[in-house]
């Protein structure tokens, strides 16, 4: 069946009077591929300047630099492992195989350390030696610690002004950061709840600029607290910030280009965040907003495809996955589809492969094989055949929302509720091998690296380790 064929105009969502509390999103869970984009920005957006507080260790050695063609080829080799973004190294929540413990009982994977923080859905990046966070402090300072990956000792700290409150009806989502940053060339890139982007020395925290959003493009504060987790691709910055999606000289911080606006606020901000595949012979951003899916040139910022996804309110909050020319989809309020996209020499065409009454809801899913695997809004993990659109299997009832990451046969997932569960990736059954509590309140997306699992609880990092 025909859907849609190119070009699109911006449809805002009516949102009028959310009482559904988005447990935002917090990007590191919330994701979503790119808008749509159109133009070029009118003026460059002004940088800020100011520092943040930032606190060295006194303790603390200085970094051994190693010479410059050492240090590249090292970080190139390095890079494809990393744990440096939202949904690790390729954005999609898949690791090689081998990467996942076998068990993840006590006596297999054990606690390295753990720290006490601030509230945050901010998933960790892990890069080096390294894992960075954030935090809400006292209600009013955003903040981004660097840990010691191996003893979880402090390296340093910075912080800025950037709280907010949430409207009373979301409250139970919290007042506090939800963005995951990016890690690129020693540099991090850090989202604030109020649509401000920081990027920071990744070796001192030090500010090298700062973009507010909000305040340079005149678009209201994100209602539910800003949830795009930036992405970093060449040169470049890709975030929907400011009432549109935006793409940014990584150097500088100053505005490429911007388009697909959707004014910001409570009926627009994205609670998704963009990514970058290759699909109908073009590598594309690929955006979900509020209320579409959509490809977008990375060059131009223009619209190759567009798509109308039916939700409740807006609540488009799933990263989708690329499946061939497809992508696998599943919304709040809507249905579990894949939407096949073809390039006709220039001209793009989208047709539904198949099309499931299941909802989604934060979970972005992970596909291994031919199969697709998603926790859905009624709590239960399930799996869809790719090729043909059965469901395969739906699982008891577990957390409001889990994380996920896949690793050949294996799934590593946590859960809302605190607890880690390790399934086996079996189309024919929900085969759970093992689960256990390793905290509560964790809506923030878990990371992975080496023999290392990290999880940030709302109010703790903790590092777990298995023999390798």
């Amino acid at each position: 069946m025909k859907l849609y064929s190119c070009h699109l105009s911006d449809v805002h969502s009516s949102v009028s009077g959310i009482k559904l509390a988005y447990r935002l999103l917090s990007a590191s869970m919330c994701s979503v591929f790119f808008l749509s984009i159109g133009q070029s920005a009118d003026a460059a957006i002004q940088v800020s300047a100011q520092q943040p507080a930032v606190q060295q260790r006194a303790d603390q050695e200085p970094a051994v630099q190693q010479p410059a063609e050492q240090q590249q080829q090292a970080s190139q080799s390095e890079s494809q492992f990393e744990w440096s973004q939202w949904r690790g190294p390729n954005r999609d929540g898949v690791l090689a195989p081998g990467s996942l413990p076998n068990s993840i009982s006590e006596d297999a994977l054990k606690v390295k350390w753990k720290v006490s923080l601030g509230p945050s859905y901010s998933g960790p990046i892990v890069v080096g030696n390294k894992v960075f966070t954030t935090e809400t402090k006292k209600r009013k300072f955003e903040v981004i610690r660097a840990f010691d990956r191996s003893s979880g000792k402090e390296l340093w700290s910075s912080e800025w002004e950037g709280s907010m409150s949430v409207p009373f009806f979301a409250k139970s989502n919290g007042d506090w950061i939800r963005a995951t940053p990016a890690f690129d060339s020693n540099r991090l890139y850090v989202p604030g709840i109020r649509g401000v982007l920081a990027c920071l020395n990744a070796e001192t925290g030090e500010e090298i600029w700062k973009v507010d959003f909000p305040g340079t493009m005149g678009s209201p504060v994100p209602t539910f607290g800003f949830v795009c987790s930036p992405l970093v691709d060449g040169d470049s910055i890709y975030i929907q910030a400011g009432g549109a999606f935006c793409k940014l000289n990584k150097e500088t911080g100053s505005v490429i280009w911007r388009g697909v606006e959707d004014g910001g606020g409570m009926n627009g901000s994205a609670f998704s965040s963009p990514m970058i595949a290759t699909i109908a012979g073009m590598r594309q951003a690929i955006v979900q907003t509020r209320t579409k899916l959509c490809g977008v040139d990375l060059e131009t910022g223009k619209t190759l495809w567009s798509q109308d996804i039916p939700t409740f309110r807006g609540m488009n909050i799933i990263t989708p996955a690329v499946y061939k020319d497809s992508l696998f989809n599943s919304s709040y309020g809507g249905t579990t589809q894949l939407i096949n996209v073809a390039n006709n020499g220039g001209s793009y065409s989208l047709t539904q492969k198949w099309n499931l009454p299941a909802q989604g809801y934060m979970n972005s899913p992970v596909i291994i094989d031919d199969h697709a695997y998603i926790h859905l809004r009624n709590q239960r993990f399930a799996c869809y055949d790719l090729v043909n659109g059965v469901e395969k299997w739906r699982s008891q009832t577990f957390g409001k929302y889990s994380s996920m990451v896949a690793s050949g046969d294996k799934i590593l997932t946590l859960d809302q509720k605190g607890e880690l569960l390790l399934i086996k990736a079996n189309p024919n059954e929900f085969e759970l091998v093992e689960r256990r509590k390793v905290g509560d309140d964790s809506w923030a997306h878990l990371a992975v690296r080496g023999n290392q699992i990290f999880i940030r609880n709302l109010n703790e990092l903790v590092a777990l380790e298995w023999a390798k």
